[in-house]
C-alpha cells in the first residue's frame, strides 16, 4: 500500500495542526462481481488510528461504503517534538504504517 501525507515538518507549540492522507487501497466491499461473475471478496481498511508521541490522538472506523483510496483529514496540537505515526491493517492482513517527526520550535 502506497500513502501520501500531509504534515508539517515544524511548527509553534500550541499550534493546531492538521494532517492529512490519502491511501491506495481498493477497498472492496465484497458486493462487486468479477469479470467471471464471482463475488470479490471484501477487503477494506477497518480501522485507522493515529499515533502522537505514542499516545493515541485519533482513531477512525471505516465501513465499506467508503470509496477506494479513503482520504482522511484531522487535527491535533502540537506540544512537543514527537513522531507520528499512521496506522492501519486492511482485511487482507496486510500492515502498513507511516510516520513524520513533527518538531516543535
Amino acid at each position: 500500500m502506497v500513502a501520501m501525507v500531509n504534515i508539517p515538518e515544524t511548527v509553534t507549540a500550541g499550534t493546531v495542526v492538521e494532517v492529512k492522507i490519502l491511501i491506495s487501497h481498493p477497498m472492496e466491499t465484497g458486493f462487486r462481481t468479477g469479470p467471471d461473475g464471482t463475488l470479490v471478496p471484501r477487503n477494506i481498511i477497518p480501522e485507522f488510528r493515529c499515533l502522537y508521541g505514542g499516545e493515541e490522538v485519533f482513531r477512525a472506523e471505516i465501513f465499506p461504503a467508503v470509496a477506494a483510496n479513503p482520504f482522511l483529514s484531522f487535527f491535533l496540537r502540537a506540544e512537543q517534538t514527537a513522531e507520528v505515526e499512521l496506522l492501519w491493517t486492511d482485511e487482507a492482513g496486510q500492515e502498513h504504517s507511516e510516520a513524520r517527526l513533527l518538531t516543535v520550535q
